[in-house]
């Protein structure tokens, strides 16, 4: 059984009118293996950041399955971990005490969880700057105080809603990196949300593309690219081939 199970789902936003009515997905199936890491692509308003919502028990379907390790999801819960674009780090907290507050309120003994919290603050370089503010940390450093946070909570699914997206291209590119650095080391499932088409090839296994709304699953690419993988690869000639693959697939 697939870590992650999607069969026929629909989501529905009804309105007071017929014409009011949305159909944000139909008829998606999705099926994600444990440790896979799958992008998925798609014009605006394609549904993408909507199935994530499913994903994380933020919405319930309107109809279909949605199966994680077998069961269906009703709620949000500690095994999935959502990273937004904005790290939406609590200001007056600072790095550690952003990093372990999940564990806190949900009455975790310190010693369950702060060894944890400790090596994901080493994994994402931050260990030097545990004592600061959110506001004294770049963009990018944020985002990395984001990851460990729910690295920290035991998140087996990362839900990641294009969380590179506001970083200018240099940082995104580092982060990119150690992200494939924290895939390779722990191995979580990832549903990784992006427009960026070179940003999905060189981060995942499979790249699903997204139609226009109501969003399908339109197509599926598996990534022949080896791995480990270094930023030289995107200058390939079968990445190139595969980038416009894609991109002919996304303007059809």
């Amino acid at each position: 059984m697939s870590h992650i199970q999607i069969s026929a789902l629909d989501m529905i936003y009804p309105g007071k009118t017929a014409a009011q009515t949305v159909q944000a997905l139909k008829g998606i199936d999705l099926q994600i293996e444990a440790g896979e890491f799958v992008a998925l692509l798609g014009p605006s308003g394609c549904g993408k950041s909507t199935l994530l919502n499913l994903i994380a028990g933020f919405e319930q379907p309107s109809a279909g399955a949605l199966l994680v390790n077998g069961e269906p999801i009703s709620r949000p819960g500690p095994e999935r971990g959502v990273v937004f674009q904005e790290a939406a780090l609590m200001p007056w907290l600072n790095v550690w005490d952003n990093v372990v507050f999940g564990p806190r309120v949900q009455g975790m003994k310190p010693a369950d969880y702060e060894p944890r919290a400790e090596e994901m603050l080493r994994l994402v370089g931050l260990s030097e700057f545990r004592n600061h503010l959110p506001v004294q940390l770049s963009g990018g450093m944020r985002q990395r105080v984001g990851i460990a946070r729910v690295l920290t909570l035991g998140s087996k699914v990362l839900l990641m809603d294009e969380p590179f997206g506001a970083l200018d291209a240099q940082t995104r590119l580092t982060m990119q990196e150690l992200l494939l650095k924290v895939w390779q080391q722990l191995k979580p499932t990832i549903l990784f949300i992006t427009h960026d088409i070179d940003e999905a090839l060189f981060l995942a296994d499979k790249v699903h593309v997204m139609s226009a709304r109501p969003g399908r699953i339109q197509q599926q690419f598996s990534v022949p690219l080896a791995r480990p993988r270094a930023i030289e690869v995107t200058t390939s000639d079968s990445f190139n081939a595969m980038k416009r693959e894609i991109l002919h697939c996304i303007r059809h």
